[in-house]
């Protein structure tokens, strides 16, 4: 199962999510990969503690490779790169994934992400962090994926932004990939005792929109857990935010 974790919105816990769900998939057993495809690198820096310095073993050499023949090119298994956490690895991002865009683009190579998640062997789950915008990236990722999670971070202009964002994935699941699903919104930064977030909440579930719980509850952990580059589980295993992202995951998985 391959899930992207996309908002066009920054801010609002995409990288947090993504390594934290990971982290507890592989906590379960689950052989999970994490692919970093946003330029800031803040789930590659979660997960190991760095960024390469090179781009050549990350996902910008990957997709160079896609620009030029190479008898033996870059797959994705060889650039994934074990963490410090059993069953959990992780494809790096680096800042070459700028300039490599509009190249990416004009020799239209918005299918290879897809096509070497469809060979890929050896894991169960696949994470994707995107950028916060819908250029090439994102739409490689939601290309290459069967569901989709949405952070929302129950903030007054969220909710447009949520609005465009489920027409902007409607459009490419008919375009290109009908096997692609909004799995669930993921309400992030939730503070149960304001009136805001309940009232936009209520606001989406009155829309049909797939609201995931339990919500996660703002914390300062998760700063910790940033700096520490330790996912929840294996920082505060007892904290309810990780007890929280277990939940989350689990609900999830039944799904």
């Amino acid at each position: 199962m391959r899930r992207v974790i996309f908002n066009q919105k920054g801010g609002v816990g995409k990288s947090t999510i993504t390594c934290n769900l990971a982290a507890v998939a592989a906590h379960r057993g689950l052989r999970t990969l994490v692919i970093d495809l946003d330029t800031q690198a803040n789930a590659t820096q979660y997960l190991l503690g760095e960024s390469p310095s090179e781009p050549a073993d990350t996902i910008a050499g990957y997709f160079e490779d896609t620009l030029s023949f190479r008898i033996y090119p870059r797959d994705i298994h060889r650039i994934a790169q074990p963490t410090g956490y059993k069953n959990l690895a992780v494809v790096p991002a680096h800042p070459a994934l700028e300039t490599l865009q509009g190249r990416l683009e004009s020799r239209y190579k918005i299918y290879k992400l897809r096509e070497s998640l469809t060979a890929l062997e050896g894991y169960d789950r696949i994470y994707i962090d995107t950028p916060p915008a819908l250029n090439f990236y994102t739409r490689s990722a939601l290309i290459a994926a069967d569901r989709c999670l949405v952070p929302f971070d129950c903030d007054a202009f969220a909710q447009q932004a949520l609005d465009e964002l489920i027409a902007a994935v409607d459009e490419l699941r008919v375009d290109h990939n009908p096997e692609l699903t909004v799995e669930a919104i993921i309400i992030n930064q939730f503070q149960s005792r304001a009136r805001l977030p309940g009232e936009l909440v209520d606001g989406l579930r009155d829309q049909g929109r797939p609201v995931a719980e339990p919500f996660l509850p703002s914390s300062v952990k998760v700063r910790e857990s940033h700096q520490a580059a330790r996912p929840l589980i294996d920082l505060a295993p007892r904290h309810k935010l990780t007890a929280a992202f277990k939940e989350l995951h689990d609900r999830l998985e039944a799904q």
